[in-house]
């Protein structure tokens, strides 16, 4: 079956993998070279939301040439090194484009996720240009017409998303790839604001994409490959989404969330996105104070992740496992599954670990196992494991070093160490102009309280003051 193309001024070519930019990324997981490059680009005063699957469109050859900031962050990398050199295409090459067609022409099905090779526009980015009209300007407004559904039109700004309401009298379009591009840029860009800011000033925000992304299911996509992108991309959305409201306090909503993930992985057989759904409903369970099901979910995450061949992923199911076992003051239980989590976590990195666990890596290792000692009360295991999860993040999440350190705080307040407790709490205290967390807040109120007696402790009573003037979410 013959399908359409657009029109443009080059001719078609075929997408070759960039081996020579595989070769720069000798031993480490895309994952790991992706914080690489985030860490360069900070060395030079750049913003660039680099994930694994960044990695992954640059070495398959679909990004045949990135845009500025990206190429200023490699050549900074590679010193001495022309873009040439790192297996990309002549800028010059990759950018001519046929004129913008008419609002009705329906979306050609398209052979590749990116058709003219320059890498989609990033919002944070000033130095981005506009020529590739197609991918820039759907991945500039996140979602372009789906069936009869309003438009969902979003600018990701520094702390989250601006959404206007689109007029929805334009013409029905069935979904294309640019759309499932769109989508998942958009589940990159939540999870990258989140590990900034945290949840409390995103959630609400990011309904409106949520609700664009399944009426783009309910318009139909123009190819079985984009219909399956689409699904997928709509379930980490909805997880995502999910989290925001998980992290914020709202847990009925967030458990909401997680079900219509779980539904549409298990529509679509999609085990990856039903180990994901599984491994936050686990979670959620947890701090919902449902140990029982928190221990349930994680298993059954585990029985559909094991497949994939991650283990990387099974150690973080094997986490959450261990999270409800201490729920349940099951030692023994706790014990048994974080052994099996250190284990399986040493084993490295592989090509199968998901894209969305660019967060898991020693600091959260160590963040998810001081919180199963805090919960079965052994407050000096669990701020010697809190305060490495501090230490060894990378400064990137700067939500989760805040988490740590509030969880330290706490640790150390309970274990009877205020002073301690009244210093870390001072350095959460000074994150949160950066950072909107519920949890956190609630975290730093709880280790107040604990902390009440001890005001004539050094430093307790200039931490109490402080966080008794520190403005709440709301």
């Amino acid at each position: 079956m013959t399908s359409s193309t657009t029109t443009s001024s080059q001719p078609d070519r075929p997408v070759r993998p960039n081996l020579a930019f595989r070769q720069l990324r000798g031993r480490h997981s895309p994952a790991e070279f992706a914080a690489l490059v985030r860490r360069a680009a900070r060395e030079i005063g750049e913003r660039v939301s680099c994930d694994a699957r960044y990695i992954g469109r640059v070495e398959a050859g679909e990004i045949r040439c990135p845009n500025y900031a990206y190429e200023r962050v490699f050549l900074h990398m590679f010193p001495g090194r022309t873009l040439a050199d790192l297996g990309f295409a002549p800028r010059s090459s990759v950018r001519g484009r046929a004129g913008r067609p008419p609002e009705d022409t329906p979306l050609a099905p398209a052979t590749g996720e990116t058709q003219g090779g320059i890498e989609p526009y990033d919002p944070q980015n000033p130095y981005e240009t506009h020529d590739n009209y197609e991918e820039s300007d759907v991945l500039r407004r996140l979602f372009m017409t789906g069936g009869g559904a309003t438009v969902a039109a979003a600018t990701l700004g520094p702390l989250g998303f601006t959404i206007d309401a689109v007029a929805a009298d334009r013409p029905v379009r069935r979904a294309g790839s640019s759309h499932a591009a769109a989508l998942e840029e958009a589940v990159r860009r939540i999870r990258l604001l989140d590990d900034r800011h945290g949840a409390d000033g995103l959630y609400r925000r990011a309904a409106a994409p949520l609700r664009a992304a399944y009426a783009l299911l309910d318009a139909g996509a123009t190819r079985q490959t984009t219909a399956e992108r689409l699904h997928s991309g709509a379930g980490e959305l909805a997880i995502s989404v999910g989290w925001l409201a998980h992290d914020s306090g709202r847990f009925d909503d967030a458990r909401s969330h997680y079900a219509e993930a779980l539904a549409t992985a298990r529509m679509t057989g999609d085990p990856g996105l039903e180990a994901h759904a599984f491994c936050n409903t686990a979670f959620l369970a947890r701090d919902a104070g449902r140990p029982r099901e928190a221990v349930r979910a994680a298993q059954a995450a585990q029985r559909v992740g094991r497949p994939l061949g991650s283990a990387r992923l099974m150690s973080l199911l094997a986490l959450r496992e261990a999270g409800g076992w201490a729920g349940l003051a099951d030692r023994t239980g706790c014990e048994q599954a974080l052994a099996r989590a250190q284990a399986l976590f040493e084993r490295g990195h592989s090509d199968a670990d998901p894209e969305w666990m660019s967060f898991y890596g020693e600091a959260e290792l160590e963040g998810l196992e001081a919180q199963c000692w805090s919960t079965l009360g052994d407050w000096r295991r669990a701020a010697r494991h809190a305060s490495r999860a501090a230490d060894l993040q990378d400064p990137h999440f700067t939500r989760n070093i805040a988490l740590y350190t509030a969880e330290l705080a706490d640790d150390l307040a309970r274990g009877g160490r205020p002073d301690e407790a009244a210093l870390a709490g001072m350095r959460v205290l000074d994150l949160l102009d950066q950072v909107q967390s519920s949890r956190i807040q609630g975290m730093l109120a709880g280790t107040a309280r604990v902390l009440l007696p001890h005001r004539r402790a050094s430093g307790v009573q200039e931490f109490l003051d402080r966080h008794a003037s520190t403005p709440r979410v709301v």
